[in-house]
């Protein structure tokens, strides 16, 4: 660990302990004249790593980002490159002066020194020194390969570490416009009914207007970490996916109820972004805002306009509240209402008491993981946050006429 601050040693030392060494994820510490502070990589490759930092920030044209950087802004965002390869930075205020974190590199998936060459050759030509680039090469195995999903939970464990906040993947998302899919796994053989399952799960989000998509996201991602379409350019591989996975979520969300003449015009819009995209950070970037837009243009058209703003909140909570046990008084205190009034309006409203309708979208949400994952039916029913895993299948047998089992088989069956 490099260190000439004592204490940024100490913050460093406690954030490099959230992190698995396992991972090979290292974080960084600037000072705000993007001088490096201390780093958690280790010292025979931590000039190589920060050297390619400072390049690609060169390279994309990023003084904007590094300025903003040292301002401050609230939240994480990716700074990425060329060649697939991406950074995370987040900050503090330390007394008079602004520290900055960096968390990486790291690499969605393996990569391949060819196509690595190929995409900074335009760049190289350009440079004098790129003995920076050869390092990089050498050490390219000692780089994190994480799916981004993986990635943005150490990026925020490390952000709320640091700030003190609480922020979830869905604030991480709306706030930057976070990634989603260019997230990959080494891959050996394709599944492609799993991959298909996948796809339909990460499609039935946007069908339903389901803004508790980011558990679901996460899985159906490393089933199906896009098209399969190799090739010199990272960038091109990943624009291909996105401009892909656009066309279809446009479709669902059309599927979902959204207007034609939106979801066309809209999907050609962030396809034609996709095509301006200028590196990894950016195509991840707007691939999340991408999928954020639509899945929330969809659910507010779902929203029953005879139920009033009231149950309407309830309603939105219990959404996204699937994982863990939902009571009604805590609904209540959320509300500022009695647990009495509140379950007789609910009920009023809906045609349902309350528990009915948790349990309810809890069974619903078990559906989606049946058919879109292998999770054991006792994984599920924790997941969900049921008793027993015995009252899960008893509620789902009576709320399909199918247990889990037989559901999850009737649905590979159709595929």
């Amino acid at each position: 660990m490099k260190s000439r601050n004592e204490s940024g040693s100490v913050n460093i030392a406690f954030l490099n302990s959230l992190i698995p060494q396992s991972e090979k994820l290292y974080i960084w510490c600037y000072e705000e004249d993007a001088e490096l502070q201390s780093t958690t990589c280790p010292e025979h490759l931590a000039p190589v790593f920060d050297a390619a930092f400072h390049r690609f920030l060169e390279v994309n044209k990023y003084p904007e980002k590094a300025e903003d950087t040292v301002n401050y802004a609230g939240f994480p965002y990716l700074i990425g490159s060329p060649i697939g390869l991406q950074w995370a930075v987040t900050g503090i205020s330390s007394g008079r002066s602004q520290l900055f974190y960096a968390i990486g590199p790291v690499f969605y998936e393996v990569p391949e020194k060819k196509r690595i060459q190929y995409a900074m050759r335009p760049h190289l030509n350009s440079m004098y020194d790129t003995s920076w680039f050869e390092a990089l090469l050498q050490n390219i195995g000692e780089i994190a390969v994480l799916s981004y999903a993986i990635f943005t939970r150490y990026v925020l464990l490390v952000h709320n570490s640091l700030t003190g906040e609480s922020l979830g993947p869905d604030t991480f998302v709306s706030k930057t416009h976070e990634p989603e899919q260019t997230v990959s796994v080494k891959e050996t053989k394709r599944d492609r009914t799993k991959i298909y399952l996948a796809e339909q799960a990460m499609l039935d989000m946007v069908r339903n207007g389901d803004i508790n998509y980011q558990s679901i996201l996460g899985k159906a991602i490393v089933q199906s970490p896009g098209v399969p379409v190799h090739g010199n350019d990272p960038l091109r591989q990943m624009k291909t996916s996105i401009v892909v996975f656009t066309t279809l979520v446009s479709r669902a969300a059309m599927e979902g109820g959204l207007s034609p003449e939106i979801a066309y015009a809209l999907g050609d819009s962030y396809i034609q972004s996709t095509e301006d995209c200028r590196d990894s950070a950016e195509l991840s970037t707007l691939a999340a805002s991408m999928y954020h837009d639509f899945i929330y243009r969809v659910h507010d058209l779902k929203r029953k306009t005879h139920y009033s703003p009231l149950v309407q909140k309830c309603c939105d909570y219990i959404e996204l509240s699937l994982e863990r046990k939902i009571r009604i008084a805590d609904i209540a205190a959320l509300t500022g209402y009695s647990e009495y009034y509140l379950s007789e309006k609910f009920h009023a409203e809906t045609g349902v008491s309350m528990n009915t309708y948790i349990r309810n979208a809890k069974l619903e949400r078990g559906a989606v993981l049946l058919r879109s994952t292998d999770l054991p039916v006792q994984k599920i029913a924790d997941t969900l946050a049921f008793n027993t895993v015995n009252y899960f299948i008893q509620c789902f047998k009576e709320y399909t006429g199918k247990t889990p089992a037989q559901y999850r088989r009737s649905s590979k069956n159709m595929t």
